[in-house]
């Protein structure tokens, strides 16, 4: 049975890779951009105001429908590739590299659903300066990700 997997996954390799590079583009969009829509909304709205439930909308549909979404793909075809044979090599240093980038990268995620919340419950405390500090997180491991997996360091 195994065989038969492994055989499956090799053959649908390429597809895999794309579905997955696809996945990471997306779900990358969304995490640089969101942390952008809480400058804004820190810095420019009135809680409770028009603009404010506007602001609410946008970050729940970029979360949920399309951030959520993106993740998902991308842990699950990423998870195929590593279970494809030939392709992750364990003991080498970068296939450790990018999955804790990755757990950090989800961990990200999951901050900035929490903001998400904090806004809705008009208790943010943070600043503006405070997000866009937060908005390079995603840039960093963006970089060791892919350092890692294109010179396999």
């Amino acid at each position: 049975m195994w065989d038969m997997i492994t055989d499956l996954l090799s053959d649908y390799y390429l597809w895999t890779k794309t579905l997955h590079i696809i996945s990471v583009i997306t779900w990358m969009a969304g995490i640089f951009y969101l942390p952008r829509l809480f400058v804004y909304h820190t810095e420019s709205v009135e809680a409770e105001s028009e603009t404010d439930l506007l602001f609410q909308t946008m970050e729940q549909k970029l979360l949920h429908v399309i951030m959520r979404s993106a993740m998902y793909s991308t842990w699950t075809f990423g998870l195929l590739l590593v279970f494809t044979p030939g392709i992750v090599d364990w003991s080498e240093i970068w296939p450790w590299v990018k999955a804790v980038s990755v757990l950090i990268m989800t961990w990200f995620h999951f901050w900035l659903a929490a903001r998400r919340i904090d806004f809705i419950k008009g208790r943010n405390t943070r600043t503006g300066k405070q997000f866009r500090m937060m908005n390079e997180v995603p840039t960093l491991l963006m970089f060791l990700i892919v350092f890692s997996v294109v010179l396999k360091y």
